[in-house]
Protein backbone atom coordinates (compact mmCIF):
# COMPACT_ATOMS: atom_id res chain seq x y z
CA UNK A 1 0.00 0.00 0.00
CA UNK A 2 1.11 3.50 -0.55
CA UNK A 3 3.01 4.98 2.28
CA UNK A 4 3.71 1.78 3.65
CA UNK A 5 7.70 0.98 4.74
CA UNK A 6 9.28 -1.13 2.29
CA UNK A 7 10.43 -4.29 4.68
CA UNK A 8 14.37 -5.72 5.00
CA UNK A 9 13.26 -8.88 3.64
CA UNK A 10 9.95 -10.34 2.27
CA UNK A 11 8.95 -14.18 2.86
CA UNK A 12 7.36 -15.37 0.22
CA UNK A 13 5.01 -18.66 1.78
CA UNK A 14 3.26 -21.08 -0.04
CA UNK A 15 -0.86 -20.72 -0.14
CA UNK A 16 -3.45 -21.03 -3.18
CA UNK A 17 -1.75 -23.43 -5.55
CA UNK A 18 1.60 -23.10 -3.99
CA UNK A 19 0.15 -25.25 -0.96
CA UNK A 20 1.03 -28.94 -0.60
CA UNK A 21 -0.21 -32.14 1.68
CA UNK A 22 2.81 -32.54 3.01
CA UNK A 23 4.40 -28.69 4.69
CA UNK A 24 3.06 -26.29 7.20
CA UNK A 25 3.98 -23.04 4.83
CA UNK A 26 2.01 -20.81 7.34
CA UNK A 27 4.47 -22.81 10.50
CA UNK A 28 7.62 -22.22 8.81
CA UNK A 29 7.63 -19.06 7.14
CA UNK A 30 6.28 -17.74 10.41
CA UNK A 31 9.34 -19.42 12.28
CA UNK A 32 11.45 -18.13 9.11
CA UNK A 33 9.98 -14.36 9.78
CA UNK A 34 11.31 -14.81 13.77
CA UNK A 35 14.94 -15.56 12.62
CA UNK A 36 15.20 -12.69 10.29
CA UNK A 37 14.00 -10.56 13.04
CA UNK A 38 16.43 -11.92 15.36
CA UNK A 39 19.22 -10.73 13.10
CA UNK A 40 18.14 -7.62 12.75
CA UNK A 41 16.08 -7.21 9.68
CA UNK A 42 12.41 -6.02 9.27
CA UNK A 43 10.13 -8.47 7.98
CA UNK A 44 6.76 -8.77 5.95
CA UNK A 45 5.13 -12.67 4.77
CA UNK A 46 3.09 -12.80 2.15
CA UNK A 47 1.00 -15.45 0.69
CA UNK A 48 0.21 -13.39 -3.23
CA UNK A 49 3.24 -16.06 -4.24
CA UNK A 50 3.70 -14.74 -8.06
CA UNK A 51 2.84 -10.91 -7.15
CA UNK A 52 5.59 -11.65 -4.74
CA UNK A 53 8.27 -12.83 -7.29
CA UNK A 54 7.46 -10.76 -9.38
CA UNK A 55 7.93 -7.51 -7.12
CA UNK A 56 9.69 -8.16 -3.85
CA UNK A 57 8.79 -4.22 -3.50
CA UNK A 58 11.86 -3.39 -2.85
CA UNK A 59 12.89 -5.60 0.03
CA UNK A 60 16.79 -6.65 0.04
CA UNK A 61 15.98 -9.88 0.71
CA UNK A 62 13.40 -12.39 -0.91
CA UNK A 63 12.99 -15.61 1.31
CA UNK A 64 11.06 -18.29 -0.93
CA UNK A 65 9.21 -21.11 1.28
CA UNK A 66 6.71 -22.51 -1.66
CA UNK A 67 5.08 -25.83 -3.01
CA UNK A 68 4.65 -27.03 -6.06
CA UNK A 69 1.71 -26.23 -8.14
CA UNK A 70 -0.38 -29.24 -8.98
CA UNK A 71 -1.92 -27.77 -12.18
CA UNK A 72 0.77 -25.72 -14.72
CA UNK A 73 0.24 -21.75 -13.80
CA UNK A 74 -0.44 -19.52 -16.85
CA UNK A 75 2.91 -18.82 -18.49
CA UNK A 76 3.06 -14.97 -18.45
CA UNK A 77 2.76 -14.80 -14.80
CA UNK A 78 5.77 -17.43 -14.66
CA UNK A 79 7.03 -14.78 -17.35
CA UNK A 80 6.53 -11.50 -15.30
CA UNK A 81 7.89 -13.63 -11.95
CA UNK A 82 11.35 -15.02 -14.03
CA UNK A 83 11.48 -11.00 -15.11
CA UNK A 84 11.24 -9.86 -11.35
CA UNK A 85 13.97 -12.25 -10.08
CA UNK A 86 15.92 -11.61 -12.71
CA UNK A 87 15.43 -7.43 -11.58
CA UNK A 88 16.04 -8.74 -8.28
CA UNK A 89 19.60 -10.14 -8.66
CA UNK A 90 20.95 -7.68 -11.06
CA UNK A 91 19.65 -4.66 -8.67
CA UNK A 92 22.25 -6.57 -6.02
CA UNK A 93 19.81 -8.26 -3.40
CA UNK A 94 19.47 -11.54 -1.95
CA UNK A 95 17.21 -14.26 -2.39
CA UNK A 96 17.08 -17.61 -0.07
CA UNK A 97 15.09 -20.56 -1.54
CA UNK A 98 13.94 -22.86 1.26
CA UNK A 99 13.19 -26.89 0.97
CA UNK A 100 10.66 -27.56 -1.34
CA UNK A 101 10.94 -24.46 -3.55
CA UNK A 102 13.65 -26.27 -5.51
CA UNK A 103 11.20 -28.67 -6.52
CA UNK A 104 8.39 -25.43 -7.53
CA UNK A 105 8.25 -23.47 -10.25
CA UNK A 106 7.93 -26.27 -12.92
CA UNK A 107 6.90 -23.82 -15.78
CA UNK A 108 9.81 -20.98 -15.16
CA UNK A 109 12.51 -22.50 -17.35
CA UNK A 110 14.45 -20.10 -15.36
CA UNK A 111 13.90 -21.05 -11.58
CA UNK A 112 16.42 -23.96 -11.90
CA UNK A 113 19.52 -21.52 -12.84
CA UNK A 114 18.57 -18.59 -10.82
CA UNK A 115 18.21 -21.08 -7.94
CA UNK A 116 21.30 -22.69 -8.44
CA UNK A 117 19.80 -26.29 -8.56
CA UNK A 118 16.67 -28.69 -8.77
CA UNK A 119 14.64 -31.65 -7.55
CA UNK A 120 14.46 -33.49 -10.81
CA UNK A 121 11.37 -35.87 -10.43
CA UNK A 122 12.15 -39.79 -10.83
CA UNK A 123 15.22 -39.14 -9.22
CA UNK A 124 15.30 -36.68 -6.48
CA UNK A 125 13.97 -38.46 -3.16
CA UNK A 126 13.95 -38.32 0.33
CA UNK A 127 14.63 -40.90 3.22
CA UNK A 128 11.88 -40.91 5.97
CA UNK A 129 12.47 -37.88 8.38
CA UNK A 130 15.17 -38.95 10.61
CA UNK A 131 17.87 -37.26 12.18
CA UNK A 132 21.34 -37.03 10.83
CA UNK A 133 24.66 -35.02 9.88
CA UNK A 134 25.19 -31.63 8.18
CA UNK A 135 28.13 -31.47 7.55
CA UNK A 136 30.22 -28.29 6.53
CA UNK A 137 32.08 -28.83 3.42
CA UNK A 138 35.88 -27.70 2.74
CA UNK A 139 34.72 -25.01 0.37
CA UNK A 140 35.80 -21.01 1.73
CA UNK A 141 32.74 -18.43 2.05
CA UNK A 142 31.99 -16.32 4.50
CA UNK A 143 28.65 -18.01 5.57
CA UNK A 144 30.52 -21.03 6.89
CA UNK A 145 33.89 -19.71 8.14
CA UNK A 146 34.11 -21.03 11.29
CA UNK A 147 30.76 -23.26 11.31
CA UNK A 148 30.98 -26.68 12.48
CA UNK A 149 28.67 -29.96 11.96
CA UNK A 150 25.67 -30.30 13.08
CA UNK A 151 23.19 -32.65 13.66
CA UNK A 152 19.26 -32.28 13.13
CA UNK A 153 16.10 -33.66 12.29
CA UNK A 154 15.03 -32.98 9.04
CA UNK A 155 13.91 -34.61 5.28
CA UNK A 156 17.08 -34.72 4.22
CA UNK A 157 16.77 -34.18 0.15
CA UNK A 158 18.67 -36.15 -2.05
CA UNK A 159 20.53 -36.73 -5.57
CA UNK A 160 19.30 -32.97 -6.28
CA UNK A 161 20.51 -31.42 -9.51
CA UNK A 162 23.18 -28.21 -9.23
CA UNK A 163 24.35 -25.54 -11.32
CA UNK A 164 28.32 -25.44 -12.17
CA UNK A 165 28.23 -21.89 -10.51
CA UNK A 166 27.08 -23.07 -6.74
CA UNK A 167 29.67 -23.50 -3.78
CA UNK A 168 28.10 -26.29 -1.99
CA UNK A 169 28.55 -25.58 1.91
CA UNK A 170 26.82 -28.16 3.77
CA UNK A 171 26.26 -31.75 2.38
CA UNK A 172 24.74 -35.08 3.96
CA UNK A 173 25.80 -38.84 3.66
CA UNK A 174 23.22 -41.29 2.37
CA UNK A 175 23.50 -44.80 0.47
CA UNK A 176 27.35 -44.55 0.26
CA UNK A 177 26.80 -41.12 -1.27
CA UNK A 178 27.40 -37.36 -0.24
CA UNK A 179 24.49 -35.32 -1.33
CA UNK A 180 24.42 -31.09 -1.42
CA UNK A 181 21.94 -29.53 0.96
CA UNK A 182 22.57 -26.28 1.10
CA UNK A 183 24.66 -24.05 -1.58
CA UNK A 184 25.62 -20.26 -2.60
CA UNK A 185 26.23 -18.52 -5.74
CA UNK A 186 26.41 -15.01 -7.44
CA UNK A 187 24.33 -13.72 -9.97
CA UNK A 188 26.27 -10.73 -10.76
CA UNK A 189 25.67 -7.70 -7.77
CA UNK A 190 22.84 -10.16 -6.47
CA UNK A 191 23.37 -13.23 -4.36
CA UNK A 192 21.58 -16.43 -3.60
CA UNK A 193 21.31 -19.43 -1.23
CA UNK A 194 19.30 -22.32 -1.20
CA UNK A 195 18.99 -24.65 1.73
CA UNK A 196 17.01 -27.54 1.36
CA UNK A 197 16.56 -28.18 4.99
CA UNK A 198 13.52 -27.05 6.64
CA UNK A 199 10.43 -29.28 6.55
CA UNK A 200 9.30 -28.50 10.13
CA UNK A 201 9.32 -25.35 11.56
CA UNK A 202 11.31 -27.67 14.35
CA UNK A 203 14.11 -27.96 11.81
CA UNK A 204 15.02 -24.10 13.25
CA UNK A 205 15.46 -25.69 16.45
CA UNK A 206 19.08 -27.14 15.35
CA UNK A 207 21.14 -24.34 16.78
CA UNK A 208 23.65 -25.11 13.91
CA UNK A 209 20.92 -24.83 11.55
CA UNK A 210 20.07 -21.20 13.37
CA UNK A 211 23.62 -20.57 13.22
CA UNK A 212 23.27 -21.19 9.28
CA UNK A 213 20.65 -19.09 8.74
CA UNK A 214 21.91 -16.09 10.61
CA UNK A 215 25.33 -16.22 8.34
CA UNK A 216 23.22 -16.73 5.12
CA UNK A 217 20.88 -13.71 5.92
CA UNK A 218 23.83 -11.62 6.70
CA UNK A 219 25.63 -12.38 3.66
CA UNK A 220 22.51 -12.11 1.26
CA UNK A 221 21.41 -8.76 2.75
CA UNK A 222 24.94 -7.23 3.11
CA UNK A 223 25.46 -3.54 1.52
CA UNK A 224 27.35 -4.05 -1.57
Amino acid sequence: MPGCPVPDALVVSGAGPYLDPWHDFAATSARLAALLRDSGLSVDVTTEVEAALADAQGARLLVVNIGNPAEPRPPEAMDRAAAGLARLLAEGRGLLGIHSSSTSLTGMREWPEILGGRWIRGRSMHPPRDEFVVTVTGAEHPITAGLDDFTTVDERYSHLETQPDVTVLYEHHFEGRTHPLVWARTAGRGRVVYDAMGHEAGSYDAPGHVALLARSVEWLSADR
